[in-house]
């Protein structure tokens, strides 16, 4: 019983593999490295360097390993830079997503669990997200994971695809210290970089109507998000009925003014962050349930905001960067 996990040199990805390993279940690894490290790849993984847009690669792939799965992580994953290049992440996340579906046809793979993300909910106007909450993204890379999330609907209805797709929120820390996060646009490596080189982290906004004046996001372990994985994997493929997305989020959140004293006491490297305004279509607070995901997946919050912090940053210390 093997899995294809696309993108699963990545930073997320990584940990997906890691789960199933811990899980005892076999996996392969499809990635073409352009944010991912082979490094990540465990020993013993099957790995092949391909785009998820070769789908006669991902065919074979899929077929020489007997895949009865795939976890779809691979794409392109910045929101900001999605308005710059909007072409390069259609074709990377709508017509990538086209071409791994297109080889599980081929193959006769009929699972897959698809990352997906808050990015589809836009500026929602309630306190708490859930899967009801209605979808109206804001850049093209919201509505990219958008777009898979209805190519997975639209080929179980043709097909009966089994899929499942996981709406994540804002993914942090690490398991192993040698998989770090080293996006260049996401907070916590912003932020340890920033330390790092012995420059003050910033605040972007403090005036809004929140307890301390800063956003409050939902921040949750990548080990527990690459968990939930595994769970919807196997109830996918004993036949269990899932809803089409979950929600993987915390239900409170936390705001940027915890994590900045969470990340000083951590570090033990003492600083007053900077400030600025606030960014354009930054809203004062996203915050998902994740009781969906609870009841049918055991998605659970098994790591405090200190032990992300602490993770992220035992990992950013084994880093050569």
């Amino acid at each position: 019983m093997t899995w294809l996990v696309t993108g699963g040199a990545g930073y997320i990805g990584a940990h997906v593999v890691r789960a199933f390993q811990r899980a005892g279940i076999g996996v392969v690894v499809l990635d073409d490295l352009s944010s991912g490290h082979e490094s990540f790849v465990p020993d013993g993984v099957p790995f092949v360097r391909a785009s998820i847009l070769q789908t006669e690669v991902v065919a074979r792939t899929l077929d020489e390993h007997n895949c009865i799965g795939v976890v779809h992580v691979a794409g392109f994953k910045y929101a900001g830079v999605s308005v710059q290049r909007p072409l390069h992440t259609y074709e990377q996340n709508v017509t990538g997503t086209l071409a791994v579906l297109e080889a599980m046809a081929e193959t006769g793979v009929e699972t897959i669990v698809f990352s997906s993300s808050a990015a589809v909910y836009g500026t929602p106007d309630v306190d708490i997200v859930t899967e009801q909450t209605a979808t109206a993204p804001e850049s093209p890379y919201g509505e990219s994971k958008l777009i898979g999330e209805w190519l997975l609907a639209d080929q179980g209805r043709a097909t009966g695809l089994r899929h499942t797709s996981l709406r994540y929120f804002n993914v942090v820390g690490s398991g192993p210290p040698e998989l770090s996060d080293t996006s260049p646009h996401n907070l916590f490596p912003l932020v340890l970089d920033a330390l790092v080189a012995g420059r003050t982290p910033r605040i972007n906004g403090t005036d809004y109507p929140t307890p301390d004046g800063t956003c409050v996001r939902d921040y949750i372990h990548v080990t527990d998000l690459a968990d939930s994985h595994v769970a919807a994997a196997r109830a996918l493929s004993q036949g269990r009925e899932l809803h089409p997305v979950y929600n993987l989020g915390s239900g409170d959140g936390v705001s940027v003014r915890q994590i900045m004293d969470t990340m000083a006491a951590v570090t033990g490297i003492a600083f007053e962050p900077e400030t600025a305004p606030r960014r354009p279509g930054d809203p004062a607070r996203i915050v998902a349930s994740g009781e969906a995901a609870a009841r049918d997946l055991g998605w659970r919050m098994n790591h405090s905001l200190e032990d992300m912090v602490s993770s992220a940053w035992e990992a950013r210390q084994a880093d050569s960067r």
